[in-house]
């Protein structure tokens, strides 16, 4: 699964850890996050998030 980065503050969303802080499972693909995910970081949304490059 890919990760993906957000634009804003560089956090990387690894869907092999998940984001367990909000409720996130490991294992959790990016597109299958949930409509009100938001970075933990920064707080934006999840379309200020691009994959990373390999």
């Amino acid at each position: 699964m890919k990760k993906y980065v957000c634009s804003v503050c560089g956090y990387i969303y690894d869907p092999q850890a998940g984001d367990p802080d909000n409720g996130v499972k490991p294992g959790t693909a990016f597109k299958d996050l949930p409509a009100d995910w938001v970075c933990p970081v920064c707080g934006v949304e999840k379309d200020s998030f691009e994959p990373q490059e390999d």
